[in-house]
């Protein structure tokens, strides 16, 4: 046990909070803009545990080196989801999820 004592739990349950509700967001909202900021919440959330995780172990800098990589995962999702979305709205004049299915034809 390191000096932190029961900090871990509270960083883990604030990484679960935060998780779900930008899962639920996603699955609720219809916007693709909001969706895309609720895939980015969720991101951070992982963030948040894997950082919380490298608290305890001081010694490993693991939790921060996944963190830093997936920070440039999200900046790459978040740079092609936004140009899809540009290009979505430039073709429909909505950025409405429900009427991505037209783009299939």
């Amino acid at each position: 046990m390191s000096l932190l004592g029961n900090v871990l739990e509270h960083y883990v349950m604030l990484a679960g909070l935060i998780f779900a509700i930008g899962a639920v967001g996603f699955l609720i909202r219809r916007n693709v803009l909001v969706q895309l900021m609720c895939i980015e919440l969720m991101l951070n959330a992982v963030n948040l545990a894997l950082v919380g995780y490298n608290r305890v172990h001081v010694g490993d800098m693991t939790g921060h080196l996944f963190a830093f990589f997936v920070i440039a995962v999200a900046a790459a999702e978040l740079a092609v989801g936004l140009a899809i979305v540009i290009a979505f709205y430039r073709l429909k004049s909505s950025v409405q999820s429900d009427e991505a299915d037209a783009l299939r034809h």
